[in-house]
């Protein structure tokens, strides 16, 4: 019994792998597509949110098979109740990138730099794969720096919501394009947020403080 325990915790392992991976192509993807106005593949990004959706049911039936096959230990049972709450802020990260796509095919043509967004998104993509990374190996050393990682984030959302206020301050004309800009500053910051609370969760799982197991 124990080895087909093992196992599907193996498969749920992957998963969340198979599912982070999801969610790192759409924010890259959600990114791109805003800032060289590829109303295409934004419209791609927002009908696969679909399957990210899926994935994540498919991982919370795994939790729940794995809970009532047998009485996990201690140990076990944090690392169950860890994926079926990071699969909700995985879920989350999803919908934002489709809400970026969302921006993308509704706004305006007009193109300013972009490139602390392009940076932030990459920021945000480096704390979802290592907070994954950290739940799949078992590292909470690189958990904690996911979350440390988050200063980062939060530095580059201020200075993008400085420069696009200035923005608009001097060039009204550019308005509505660096409002635009000015939400998906939000949404990527919020992914920073949700690859946080992953990294946490990662620490729920991993920390066996006061129990024998």
């Amino acid at each position: 019994m124990r080895i087909k325990f093992d196992a599907q915790l193996r498969l749920l392992g992957e998963e969340m792998t198979h599912m982070g991976s999801m969610i790192e192509s759409a924010i890259q993807d959600a990114t791109h597509a805003f800032l060289n106005q590829d109303v295409e593949t934004a419209k791609r990004i927002m009908a696969e949110d679909e399957y990210i959706d899926q994935e994540q049911k498919k991982i919370e039936n795994i939790c729940f098979q794995l809970l009532i096959q047998q009485q996990p230990v201690a140990r076990d049972l944090r690392t169950i109740t860890a994926a079926m709450k990071m699969v909700t802020d995985m879920e989350r990260i999803g919908d934002h990138a489709a809400d970026i796509s969302e921006l993308t095919v509704a706004g305006t043509p007009y193109k300013l730099r972009g490139d602390n967004i392009k940076r932030m998104a990459a920021e945000t993509i480096v704390m979802l794969v290592d907070a994954v990374d950290s739940y799949v190996t078992k590292d909470m050393a690189k958990a904690r720096a996911v979350i440390d990682h988050d200063d980062v984030v939060d530095d580059l959302f201020l200075k993008v919501k400085a420069d696009l206020i200035q923005v608009i301050r001097e060039n009204p004309e550019y308005g509505e394009y660096a409002a635009d800009l000015l939400m998906v500053n939000k949404y990527l910051e919020r992914i920073g947020d949700h690859a946080t609370n992953l990294a946490e969760w990662v620490i729920f799982a991993l920390d066996n403080k006061g129990e024998g197991e």
